[in-house]
């Protein structure tokens, strides 16, 4: 087994790939997340990208860590929390000792507990539709199916009638999920645990799910469904592969990779971390605004370009217009200058969407790092702009998250980026 973190390069001596794990690899389809590469003399090299997880090769299992987290287990708590869940002292800690579990496990281990879980309090019916050949009427007969395939018989009748049943989405994606955690699982015991609750689930809902994003897009949670929200959370994660949209939710590597991409979910944790902070303070925070009228064509007066900060604060404040941008930056910052082309993207935000001219970059940083301010002066040296950086210490969040009063951690966090209201 190969470990190393994010961003590293390393060489694994005395390996040689299948030809099944030169297959899987060929495509490339794995490249920008993870490049391993076959080297003379049975060495593989591995470099590891902003993307954390397990690939099981024939050869070996490559597990690539966090480079501004403690292990898997800090991860499962930022995807918890980010999804909209309480970060909690998960039971995954029990199960493994420390850095024995890849993420893959640790996901596997959380769709089967909340499997196990809707399982205990009694799975969803809902009336699906159903058109089978009958020996009496059920329903609606279907005239035209009845001609086509049963012309003059009175033994088989075509119907189409509503059944109440568990096999419906909500199970099948389900049942899907603890299926895969059941074969893939690397440790024996989640994989033991997957199999029984899998072996209860497929019964319920024996139709194969099919395109998991097609399946996806048909969920429609209300009140009878709403429960069933964090085990779909997980499956789905589990599913696609760490959630890399369309890259492992087919094909081979379907089974055999999970990452996540680090990039992706700071960005959601602090976008999370800034709603929850936000309780109260009579501002809007908003993911992903673009804002078209930013970058304007002058010959046709049409936008050019639109402009997306990861996160835009807005409303009133003491009585005058408010409107703050802010960019998560999943990048190691401390002791290091802001690089130019994060610095010219803010100034930009702050420019054009700042009011007052600021932006925030937010970056992961150790505990006690400072953030820095940097200014945008005109030649008569008057202040047209500004950028502020806020370290976040991640293991230290997370920890005041699973404590006995989380909203503090939120607060404390919407503190440092946005301020203190003026009196």
């Amino acid at each position: 087994m190969l470990c190393l973190r994010e961003y590293d390069r390393a060489v694994l001596p005395g390996v040689r790939l299948s030809d099944a794990d030169r297959r899987t690899l060929a495509d490339g389809a794995l490249d920008p997340v993870l490049r391993i590469r076959e080297l003379a003399g049975d060495r593989l090299e591995v470099e590891a990208r902003a993307y954390v997880g397990v690939v099981r090769l024939d050869a070996c299992e490559i597990r690539v860590l966090p480079k501004h987290l403690g292990g898997s287990l800090d991860v499962l708590r930022m995807l918890e929390y980010s999804a909209g869940g309480r970060v909690r002292t998960l039971e995954a800690g029990r199960w493994f000792a420390e850095g024995d579990a890849d993420l893959r496990d640790l996901v596997a281990l959380m769709v089967t507990e909340h499997c196990e879980r809707l399982l205990r309090h009694g799975v969803r019916k809902d009336y699906v539709t159903r058109e089978e050949d009958l020996p009496v009427v059920r329903g609606r007969l279907l005239p035209d199916r009845q001609v086509l395939h049963h012309h003059g018989r009175l033994d088989r009748l075509a119907c189409r009638f509503d059944e109440h049943d568990t096999d419906v989405v909500d199970n099948r994606l389900c049942a899907a999920a603890v299926e895969r955690a059941a074969r893939t699982a690397g440790s024996a015991q989640v994989r033991a645990r997957a199999r029984r609750a899998a072996a209860q689930f497929g019964p319920l809902a024996p139709t194969p799910l099919g395109d998991l994003r097609q399946a996806v897009s048909t969920l429609a949670y209300h009140r009878h469904n709403e429960h069933y929200r964090p085990a779909h959370r997980w499956a789905r994660l589990l599913l696609s592969g760490g959630g890399i949209d369309g890259l492992f939710t087919t094909g081979p590597l379907a089974s055999r990779a999970f990452l996540v991409d680090m990039n992706g979910l700071f960005e959601d944790f602090v976008t999370r971390l800034l709603e929850d902070g936000a309780a109260g303070s009579g501002l809007m925070v908003t993911r992903q605004s673009a804002q078209r009228r930013v970058l304007v064509d002058e010959a046709t007066e049409k936008h050019y370009s639109e402009v997306r900060p990861d996160v835009l604060v807005r409303g009133v404040r003491g009585g005058v217009p408010f409107r703050l941008p802010v960019d998560a930056k999943y990048k190691l910052y401390e002791g290091k200058k802001l690089s130019t082309q994060d610095i010219y993207q803010a100034f930009l935000y702050a420019h054009a969407l700042g009011s007052p001219a600021e932006c925030v970059l937010v970056h992961p940083a150790g505990p006690g790092a400072s953030g820095v301010r940097v200014a945008v002066r005109d030649r008569a040296g008057a202040t047209s702009a500004r950028v502020r950086s806020v370290p976040l210490d991640l293991g230290s969040v997370l920890d005041e998250l699973a404590g006995p009063q989380p909203l503090e951690a939120a607060a404390r966090v919407w503190n440092e980026v946005v301020g203190q209201p003026p009196k």
